[in-house]
């Protein structure tokens, strides 16, 4: 089931969460927890809110511009509103004081990688390590297959930089590398 704005928060109930109602973390909480997985086509998020033993979920579609333009955001909106009594303006900042933590992974940057979509990349590595991965692990499912068909690199071209301007490139300023 995909949730709109008028279907309310899924909610499990009877979940013994062990120790003081909290599994993820450790101790007890005075803030809303929130654990997301952003996909292509569905966001599913479970939240923790505090001085409830419940946890609840929600999916929503990853991309609905006519009803919201950033799903993580909508969620947590939403459920702080629901269980805080508190309306929160859409042009308004999330107060993130009532947020103790927000764990989010997705899927869409390694599925545009893999399907060969999205923007164009380079590999930047340390000077001297050019080919590691054309190289691998010499891994082959037929060791004495004389044909190896290998992937096409996922990247356009190679940066090669010493380990300082690799520093400096990881600092978001490459400066004299």
């Amino acid at each position: 089931m995909i949730f709109s704005e008028k279907t309310p928060i899924f909610r499990l109930l009877s979940v013994d969460l062990g120790r003081g109602g909290r599994t993820m973390g450790s101790g007890t909480a005075e803030k809303f927890r929130f654990c997301i997985d952003r996909g292509g086509t569905f966001t599913d998020i479970y939240a923790e809110v505090p001085g409830r033993r419940e946890i609840y979920v929600m999916k929503l579609l990853s991309v609905d511009p006519s009803n919201y333009d950033d799903a993580p955001i909508k969620v947590i909106r939403r459920i702080l509103e629901e269980f805080s009594g508190e309306r929160i303006p859409r042009s308004a900042k999330i107060p993130t004081g009532k947020i103790e933590w927000i764990r989010m992974g997705t899927t869409v940057a390694t599925n545009a990688l893999l399907e060969r979509k999205g923007e164009r990349i380079a590999l930047c590595v340390t000077r001297g390590f050019r080919d590691l991965l054309q190289i691998g692990n010499q891994a082959r499912p037929n060791i004495f297959d004389l044909k190896v068909s290998k992937p096409s690199n996922l990247y356009e071209e190679v940066m090669m930089v010493t380990a300082t301007g690799m520093s400096h490139l990881l600092k978001g300023s490459l400066g004299n590398w």
